[in-house]
């Protein structure tokens, strides 16, 4: 079946606003990346809002309209009829990003708190952009907002059935540890910066934390050790990813759930999932994956010391494939 041509360019004009809002960001030498991620990273996410709500609409432009009642003869607003809102060019207004939101919600599309904080969040460093010429101090800060917006982004398209690959293409944002510290100038906070920073904390402290699909930031902690890596426990989520070395002391951050917080969670997650022999059966086979896994010895120094499973959050994909999420 042909695809709907406006609805194809929508989606490509997506992906390529994203890949630009991660080129520039992960720029060597950019004194405006994370303005420009925040502009880039938000008209993708509106063109890919704006794609599905054209979709669930049967391609009915008037959809993505800013709509407003026909005048009467006498002047006065019409009570149903309605067209579309014209621009200074004289070209239909699309609606913004918030409000397509809206529109979806209203179709059955669930935007959970967390992803909603992430985009609020966004828009507001957005919005707010010419305030933040002092960026250096909340930098970091910024950055996890932008790894959470990365991850966000992907789950949509694949949860959405989007018919946009992306295997081809690897978005990950550069790490801020690798920035000799000695070369960034101390920022000033600004009060439009203390500002900003105290609404998204505001959005941070009423995110959903059963929400294991959408995060409203992804926190960075990289700190280097002068000592060697024998010992370390290797640890890949892709066969293809970089690789990441876990130390003992940091595993639990990687590895957070204990069996009783899946079974809590799950209860939660799922309309059917009941703690019986099947259960039991696939928590078995998950234990076996190092990928999901991690028996954490009570004593680390006692080569006898009893061990105790914590999980990872990608057991949700497998859990996922068994039960039927709410």
């Amino acid at each position: 079946m042909k695809t709907n041509p406006t609805y194809k360019s929508l989606l490509n004009k997506s992906v390529s606003s994203m890949l630009s809002a991660i080129e520039i960001y992960n720029k060597p030498n950019f004194s405006y990346r994370e303005e420009s991620f925040a502009i880039l990273a938000v008209n993708s996410l509106e063109l890919l809002f704006k794609a599905q709500l054209l979709k669930v609409s049967r391609y009915n432009l008037q959809s993505l309209y800013v709509m407003e009642p026909i005048l009467t003869k006498d002047k006065t607003p019409h009570k149903r009829k309605k067209k579309p809102k014209l621009s200074r060019s004289g070209n239909p207004q699309t609606i913004n990003i918030m409000e397509c939101v809206k529109r979806l919600e209203k179709l059955g599309f669930n935007i959970s708190r967390n992803n909603l904080g992430n985009i609020e969040s966004l828009i507001e460093l957005r919005d707010n952009a010419i305030h933040f010429h002092n960026s250096d101090s909340i930098s970091k800060e910024i950055q996890e907002i932008g790894f959470a917006t990365v991850k966000n982004y992907l789950h949509i398209i694949k949860s959405w059935k989007t018919e946009i690959d992306m295997s081809s293409y690897n978005l990950y944002l550069m790490p801020l540890a690798y920035v000799d510290s000695k070369v960034i100038s101390t920022g000033v906070m600004t009060q439009e910066v203390q500002n900003y920073l105290n609404f998204v904390k505001s959005k941070i402290e009423r995110e959903d934390k059963d929400d294991q699909d959408f995060d409203i930031a992804i926190s960075i902690d990289v700190s280097f050790k002068k000592e060697n890596s024998f010992g370390e426990i290797g640890f890949r989520y892709d066969e293809n990813g970089v690789p990441i070395k876990l130390t003992e002391e940091n595993i639990k951050d990687k590895f957070p759930l204990t069996y009783k917080e899946v079974c809590n969670i799950a209860t939660k997650r799922y309309t059917d999932f009941k703690q019986n022999a099947d259960f039991h059966t696939s928590m078995k086979k998950i234990k076996e994956d190092d990928k999901l896994c991690h028996q954490r010895k009570l004593d680390p120094d006692n080569k006898r010391s009893m061990t105790k499973p914590f999980y990872n959050a990608n057991i949700w994909k497998e859990l996922d494939k068994l039960y039927t999420k709410k």
